[in-house]
């Protein structure tokens, strides 16, 4: 791996067109297109070309991009960062303000986005304090003359040229924007590589967007690095989800837990006429996936999922379950791979196994700042660990386990609870879709539990669920009180934001 370590994007570019220039690398259902390494070569070379000489864009300059996912997302990504300049993907559903604010923060002067999203486009440019020019992609003109240019520009990339600018959710704040060089990228896709043992002819299923550290390292960068191919969808959909991992014989998928209740929850017996055989595993990541709901899928399906854990500082996956069905934990997110993991007491001492402690990382993959933050950037490290804000401990054979967020902590009477703990024994109940648990003020207990449902069916009703709880929790932590509603606040990345589910009912 130290050899590989060393390289940037371009490294790999220009490695995989030399050995495979006829290998199909991006494969989009939506336009029924696919792109060998060698057409994806030009076409991000020519991006490069244009985004240099024409928009006159310097090195480390941001270029935002305001698009679902598609062939065209992919090369523009790409063919900013081996220009040496730093992609900016804007969230789509992040809402105006939070959009306004990153265009602002980020110092960009170029926006790309399409017709169905100019409107939103135009709304966040305003008021910003420089000039932003908005490139409209338009498939018939500005495609075709873009991909006109074979002129190559020659730029100085090197491993600690900035990459890529992606900014957290902010959901109790402003966005903090993590900055990831060459080499943060690179490493966080062979971590991807090194922990599912990823192959030439490996293809997976992209259906989570770029625009969040998941889909972007683990289902773009990974299958770069290991010389793989992806299917770039457009955004999830259950009626397509198995009829696209049949058609282009997809050997992996990356989804999210709330991913893989949807599809249980659609499940019937027509699943049995997919020909999956060349489905080997499926990975869950960005929040906790329950135990319960884990068993289910793999009960229904016959495919077995990985739990992982990573997150956009570390350029994604930071622990991985093992290939291995035998040698998996449910429950856990797995061992550290590529990187190292500790568990840090207040003191920054590290914890004996089975202690709960803070979640630390240490590695290549590691940002190296919060764009224009540096005391967010200081309050996040001690020494080289990053602190990730997550209470977890690891057990005796080194796999860890994920105990919630230390801002999520439910403090009822002096007691620190776990949401987690609550959550997982709601999703025990075969009637819930989704649930979280968060806290209430109370003047007895200074803190105490609620939480919120989605069901699947309206068979079980509040007092039947709270009766359920108390099956599997002690009375001190069954929540006093459980709303059903119709959906739970989530980011675009699928996980369920509990803080914002007391603003809502």
């Amino acid at each position: 791996m130290k050899s590989l370590e060393k390289k940037t994007i371009n490294n790999y570019l220009l490695r995989n067109n030399k050995k495979f220039p006829q290998k199909k690398f991006l494969y989009c259902p939506h336009l029924n297109k696919s792109t060998t390494y060698s057409d994806f070569l030009k076409k991000t070379q020519s991006i490069s070309y244009f985004l240099t000489t024409f928009k006159k864009q310097k090195k480390g300059s941001k270029i935002c991009a305001l698009l679902d996912n598609s062939l065209f997302s992919v090369e523009l990504m790409i063919g900013t960062m081996i220009s040496g300049l730093t992609y900016v993907p804007l969230n789509l559903v992040s809402g105006e303000d939070q959009l306004k604010y990153v265009v602002g923060h980020c110092d960009t002067n170029l926006i790309f986005t399409n017709y169905e999203h100019l409107n939103l486009a135009k709304k966040i440019i305003k008021g910003t304090k420089r000039k932003v020019e908005i490139i409209i992609i338009d498939q018939k003109i500005f495609l075709k003359n873009l991909y006109n240019f074979n002129k190559i520009t020659r730029n100085n990339v090197k491993e600690n040229t900035d990459a890529l600018l992606m900014y957290t959710s902010g959901t109790t704040g402003k966005p903090k924007g993590v900055l990831l060089t060459h080499k943060n990228l690179i490493c966080g896709g062979l971590n991807v590589m090194i922990s599912h043992n990823l192959k030439l002819k490996d293809k997976a299923l992209c259906v989570l967007p770029t625009y969040h550290i998941n889909g972007l390292i683990v289902t773009i960068i990974g299958p770069l690095v290991s010389s793989g191919s992806v299917v770039v969808c457009k955004k999830f959909s259950v009626t397509n989800f198995w009829s696209y991992i049949e058609k282009y014989k997809c050997t992996w998928f990356s989804v999210v837990p709330t991913i893989i209740s949807a599809l249980i929850n659609k499940y019937n017996f027509s699943f049995k006429r997919y020909n999956l055989k060349s489905l080997k595993f499926g990975r869950s990541a960005s929040s906790a996936l329950p135990p319960d709901v884990h068993k289910n899928f793999e009960k229904k399906f016959k495919i077995s999922i990985i739990e992982t854990m990573g997150l956009t500082e570390t350029c994604a996956p930071i622990l991985s379950n093992p290939l291995n069905p035998k040698k998996r934990k449910y429950g856990s997110p797995g061992k550290p791979y590529g990187n190292y993991v500790k568990i840090f007491d207040v003191n920054y001492k590290e914890l004996k196994p089975n202690i709960i402690g803070q979640i630390s990382v240490k590695g290549s993959n590691v940002m190296t700042k919060y764009y224009k933050n540096p005391i967010e950037t200081k309050k996040s490290f001690f020494k080289k660990w990053f602190l990730t804000g997550d209470l977890g401990f690891k057990d005796k054979d080194g796999f860890v386990f994920v105990k919630g967020r230390i801002k999520e902590l439910i403090i009822k009477g002096g007691e620190n609870i776990s949401p987690i703990e609550i959550d997982e024994v709601l999703y025990k109940n075969e009637n819930v879709l989704d649930a979280a648990c968060f806290p209430v003020k109370c003047e007895h207990y200074g803190e105490d539990i609620e939480a919120a449902v989605v069901l699947k069916n309206k068979k079980i009703n509040e007092n039947q669920l709270i009766k359920f709880c108390k099956k599997f929790l002690p009375k001190f932590k069954v929540p006093k009180k459980i709303h059903i509603l119709k959906k739970l606040p989530k980011g675009s990345s699928g996980k369920i934001q509990r803080l914002k589910i007391s603003s809502i009912i």
